[in-house]
C-alpha cells in the first residue's frame, strides 16, 4: 500500500494491536427494527438497524453484508461506561411515515443524559450517515466522551479484515479493508482519537471495559476479526454525524466519505424523504387496515427496499441472517439470498399495490436468470450464481403465474414472454408430480401446495401458449394439469389419520416417493419421511400421515378447489388441533408438526435443531381461506399488526410458549429468526388488497373456471394417464389415452396382442424440450398395451418392455390412483400403493 501513502497519512499511534486474529466472528441479532436504503438506485447501499444501534450495511448489492454492527459508547473516564444497546431505554420512529428514514431517542441510565440518533444514506452515494444529538447538562457534557465502534465484516466475513487509522484532508479517520472492498469510518467533527483492534483481546470495547476510557491507540490491526473506534469529545460537539462509505478501494470509499459530509446532514436528509416520496404507497388499501395504514406503508417500502439495485428487480427474501449472533462466517447465505417463491410473492404484492413496472422488472430478472432446461435454482445470489442445489417444483411454477398476471393487466410492455413460459412449463412436466423439495425445502413428495402451484402454472401457461398461436401446447400443458388436478387428493391425502379421532381423510403435509420414483428415499420405510431438524435425541422419521401443515389452502387461493369442499373443511379441523397456537396479540400456525427449525425449548437460538415455532405467514394464508369462505378476516390483519416490531418489521416466527424474560422471549412476539420476512410483508399488502376487492387477489380466474367452479356438479375430468419411465404406470382405465412422456424425442414400438400384430408411433415435441406420444383406448376395451421406447437421435433402445394393463374403471375403486411398479433387485416387479 506504499503507493496510496501520497493521498492520506497513516497513523501510527501506538502501532500494531495486539491479540490477533481475535474471536471467532459472528453476525449479529437477526431482529432488526429497520431496513434503510435511499430510494434512489444510484445509492447502492441498505442498513439494517436493531436494539436502536446499526446493525448490517449491505454493498454493493443487497446480498452483500459488509459490516456486523457499529454502536456509541459512553464514559466520563471515572464513574460509568455506558454501551447504548445494553444500557439504554430508547424510543424508535420513522422519520416521515412514507419514507425509511429513522430517528432513536435513548435516554441513558439514570436520566444522565440523551442521544438522539437519525439513520439514513446518502441519497445518491453508498454512504451511511448516522446523525446523533447529545442533550445534558454543562456539568456532565464537560466530562462526557462518546466512541463509535465499528465491526467490519468486509467482503463475506469477519475473518481476514484490516484497518488502519488516517488522517485524510485533515481530519482523523480509520480505513479498513478486505480483498477489493474498503471501508472508510469518520465524522463530520473528525475524530479526536481513534484505535484498531482484535475483537476480544484489543478492540476498543474490552479498553473502556477494562480501563474505564480509552488508553488504547494502535494504529493498525491486520488480518483478523476487528472493531475500530473512534473518539468524539462531547463537551465540543453536541451534535454530529457519523458516516461510513464504502467502495471498490481504499480511494473511492474515502472521497466518498469525505464528499458526503461535505454536504451538510439536513439537506441530505431532506433529499432522503423527498425521493421516498416518490414511492407513494397505495393509500386505499389503508381502509382495509385496523392501524391507520402504518403497517400498510412499512410493508410497502420493506418490499420495495429488498431489490437490489445493480441487478434491478432482483428481491432477496430477507436483510438478515437468522439467529445471526450464533452464526459465524460459515454461514455465507443468511436469507439475503433469491429465492423465486418469495420474490415473486414480493412482486405479486407489488402488482397489489398498482406498481406494475416492478413486478415486470421482477419477471425480467427471473427470466435471464432461467436455467437452459426451465427450471431456476432453489435459490441464489444477486448475480444468478447458485447457492443451494434443490428442485422446488413450485419455485417453477410461480414465474409462469407472475408472467400471466402481468399479461392480463397489459403489464408486459414490449417483453415476449412465451419463450420463458414454455420452457418452464415443459420443466414442470418434465418433473411434476413430485418434487425434490417443497416450499419447506425439505421433503420430496406429491405436496398439496406445490402441486397447487403446479396446475395453476400449467393451466396459467397453456392460457398465454393459446394466445401465441401454439394450441397443441396448450392443449398439452392443460391436459397435464389435469391428470394432476384428477389425482390431486388421491396422492395427497391419507384415509387413516391419527392425530383427530373424528377425522380419518383429510390433506397431509407431503406423499413420500415410492420405491422407483424420482427423489425415493431408501434409507427409511416406505410411506415414511424424514424431518431433518430435530434434535440428536428425538425422533426424526414419522408417517407421512401423522404430519400435517396449511399448504393445502393454496388449493383454494389459486381456485382448485372450493371453501366450502368438505376435504378442506376436515383438514382445517387437524391443522386447528395440531398447530394452531392462541397469543396475546392474535391467532397463529406452526408451520407443520414435529417441526424443528425454531428457537429452542430453552429460548435458545436454532443451531440445526430446536423447536418450529408460530409463523404469523400463515395466518395470512388463512385468512385468505376464510375470505374466499365469504368470512370476515379483520382479526387476521389486526393480528399481522401487532405481531410486527415497533418499527414495523414482520418476524418470520413469533414466541408462541410462556414468557421467558431472561432469554427475551415473549409470547406472540418474534423469536429470533428473520425479521423482517419480506414474505409476511407481502403476505399482508395482498390481504388488504383482497379485501379492498372483495376477492382473493391471488385468484386465478383460468384456474377457477376449469376446476373450482365445476365442483359443485363435475362434469369435466382428465382423459390421459401419463406414462414416464421415471414413473411407470401398470394400469389404465378404460376409455383413457396412454400418454407417453420424455424431455428427449423418442418412438414407440408397441402392441396390444402380445407382438402379434406390431404398431409404431412417433413422439410429437410439445414445448421446449418435451415430447409425447398417445395411445387411446376405448370405453369398453380390456387387454394389455406391452410398448417399449426407442431414441433415434442417440441410436439408443430403452432395453425392456413395459406392460399397462386395460382395466375396467370400476375395477379401480378400492385403488382409484394407477398403480406404480419397480423392478426389485431379483427382477420381480413390486406392486406399491400410491397413496397413504
Amino acid at each position: 500500500m506504499s503507493d496510496l501513502v501520497s493521498a492520506y497519512h497513516w497513523l501510527d499511534d501506538d502501532g500494531p494491536a495486539f491479540g490477533g486474529p481475535g474471536l471467532e466472528p459472528r453476525w449479529t441479532s437477526s431482529r432488526k427494527n429497520a431496513v434503510i436504503t435511499a430510494y434512489a438506485a444510484s445509492s447502492r447501499v441498505w442498513l439494517t438497524t436493531s436494539h436502536g444501534t446499526l446493525n448490517e450495511i449491505y454493498f454493493p448489492t443487497i446480498d452483500k453484508p459488509q459490516t456486523r454492527d457499529m454502536e456509541l459508547l459512553f464514559t466520563d473516564e471515572r464513574t460509568f461506561v455506558h454501551e447504548e444497546k445494553r444500557d439504554f431505554r430508547y424510543d424508535f420512529n420513522y422519520i416521515d411515515p412514507d419514507a425509511t428514514a429513522v430517528r432513536v431517542t435513548a435516554t441513558a441510565p439514570g436520566g444522565l443524559y440523551k442521544v438522539t440518533k437519525e439513520f439514513i444514506s446518502d441519497p445518491h452515494h453508498p454512504v451511511v450517515l448516522v446523525n446523533v444529538k447529545i442533550e445534558a447538562s454543562p456539568e456532565v457534557l464537560a466530562t462526557l466522551k462518546c466512541y463509535a465502534l465499528l465491526a467490519p465484516h468486509l467482503d463475506g466475513g469477519g475473518h481476514g479484515n484490516s484497518a488502519r487509522s488516517i488522517q485524510v484532508a485533515g481530519q482523523r479517520a480509520l480505513l479498513a479493508w478486505k480483498n477489493n472492498v474498503s471501508l472508510a469510518f469518520g465524522a463530520d467533527c473528525g475524530f479526536s482519537r481513534t484505535s484498531c483492534g482484535f475483537v476480544g483481546s484489543s478492540d476498543g470495547f474490552q479498553d473502556l471495559q477494562k480501563n474505564g476510557k480509552m488508553t488504547w491507540q494502535f494504529g493498525q490491526a491486520l488480518n483478523g476479526n476487528l472493531a475500530v473506534m473512534g473518539e468524539i469529545e462531547c463537551c465540543h460537539n453536541q451534535q454530529f454525524t457519523i458516516a461510513i462509505a464504502l467502495g471498490d478501494g481504499h480511494h473511492a470509499a474515502l472521497a466518498g466519505m469525505m464528499q458526503t459530509l461535505s454536504t451538510p446532514y439536513a439537506l441530505h436528509c431532506k433529499r432522503f424523504i423527498e425521493q421516498w416520496h416518490r414511492a407513494e404507497a397505495p393509500l386505499r388499501l389503508a381502509a382495509s387496515s385496523t392501524d391507520g395504514g402504518r403497517l400498510m406503508r412499512i410493508s410497502h417500502n420493506m418490499v420495495l427496499t429488498h431489490e437490489d439495485k445493480t441487478y434491478s428487480g432482483a428481491f432477496i427474501a430477507s436483510a438478515s441472517v437468522p439467529w445471526g449472533a450464533s452464526k459465524s462466517d460459515d454461514d455465507l447465505g443468511g436469507y439475503h439470498l433469491v429465492w423465486t417463491r418469495d420474490m415473486v410473492q414480493s412482486a405479486t404484492a407489488l402488482l397489489a399495490c398498482g406498481r406494475i413496472d416492478t413486478a415486470r422488472r421482477a419477471l425480467v430478472y427471473l427470466a435471464c436468470t432461467q436455467h437452459a432446461d426451465g427450471g431456476f435454482a432453489q435459490n441464489f445470489w444477486i448475480d444468478g450464481t447458485p447457492y443451494w442445489s434443490g428442485i422446488q417444483l413450485d419455485e417453477v411454477a410461480f414465474p409462469i403465474i407472475l408472467a400471466w398476471r402481468l399479461w392480463k393487466v397489459d403489464g408486459l410492455g414490449n417483453f415476449d414472454v412465451f419463450p420463458f413460459v414454455e420452457a418452464a412449463a415443459s420443466f414442470l412436466c418434465r418433473y411434476a408430480p413430485v418434487t425434490q423439495q417443497e416450499r419447506w425445502e425439505e421433503n420430496a413428495g406429491y405436496s398439496p401446495s406445490t402441486l397447487a402451484a403446479v396446475i395453476a402454472g400449467l393451466v396459467c401457461a397453456a392460457d398465454i401458449s393459446r394466445a401465441h398461436d401454439a394450441t397443441d401446447v396448450a392443449d398439452s400443458l392443460e391436459a397435464y394439469a389435469d391428470w394432476i388436478e384428477s389425482h390431486l387428493d388421491e396422492w395427497t391425502t391419507t384415509s387413516d389419520g391419527v392425530l383427530l379421532p373424528e377425522v380419518k381423510r383429510h390433506y397431509i403435509r407431503i406423499t413420500p416417493p415410492a420405491p422407483g420414483e424420482p427423489f425415493h428415499n431408501d434409507s427409511i420405510p416406505v410411506g415414511t419421511i424424514r424431518i431433518a431438524n430435530r434434535g440428536p435425541e428425538e425422533k426424526s422419521v414419522f408417517e407421512a400421515r401423522e404430519v400435517v401443515d396449511g399448504g393445502f389452502l393454496e388449493l383454494v387461493r389459486y381456485g382448485i378447489r372450493r371453501a366450502d369442499d368438505p376435504l378442506m373443511i376436515d383438514t382445517l379441523k387437524v391443522i386447528d388441533a395440531t398447530l394452531k397456537i392462541e397469543t396475546p396479540n392474535g391467532v397463529c400456525w406452526r408451520r407443520y408438526n414435529h417441526d424443528g427449525y425454531g428457537q429452542k425449548k430453552d429460548g435458545g437460538p436454532y443451531d440445526g435443531w430446536g423447536q418450529g415455532r408460530a409463523w404469523p405467514l400463515l395466518g395470512g394464508e388463512r385468512a385468505h381461506y376464510e375470505l374466499a369462505a365469504g368470512k370476515d378476516v379483520k382479526s387476521f390483519i389486526t393480528a399481522f399488526e401487532k405481531f410486527a416490531s415497533y418499527g414495523g418489521m414482520m418476524p418470520e416466527q413469533v414466541w408462541d410458549h410462556a414468557d421467558l424474560p431472561e432469554e427475551g422471549m415473549f409470547l406472540g412476539y418474534s423469536a429470533g429468526s428473520a425479521q423482517p420476512l419480506v414474505w409476511c410483508h407481502a403476505e399482508y399488502l395482498k390481504l388488504l388488497r383482497s379485501v379492498a376487492d372483495h376477492k382473493v387477489f391471488d385468484n386465478i380466474s383460468v384456474v377457477e373456471e376449469r376446476y373450482a367452479k365445476l365442483a359443485a356438479d363435475r362434469k369435466f375430468k382428465s382423459g390421459v394417464e401419463i406414462f414416464r419411465t421415471s414413473r411407470i404406470l401398470t394400469t389404465l382405465p378404460a376409455g383413457q389415452t396412454l400418454r407417453i412422456a420424455d424431455h428427449s424425442k423418442f418412438r414407440v414400438t408397441w402392441s396390444k396382442d402380445n407382438w402379434a400384430t406390431v404398431e409404431h408411433l412417433d413422439s410429437v415435441q410439445i414445448g421446449k424440450a418435451f415430447y409425447q406420444a398417445d395411445i387411446p383406448t376405448a370405453k369398453d376395451e380390456s387387454g394389455t398395451i406391452t410398448f417399449t421406447l426407442e431414441y433415434p437421435a442417440e441410436n439408443r433402445w430403452l432395453g425392456r418392455n413395459y406392460d399397462v394393463a386395460i382395466v375396467a374403471p370400476s375395477a379401480l375403486i378400492d385403488d382409484p390412483a394407477p398403480s406404480q411398479v419397480t423392478p426389485s433387485d431379483g427382477g420381480i416387479e413390486v406392486k406399491v400403493p400410491a397413496t397413504i
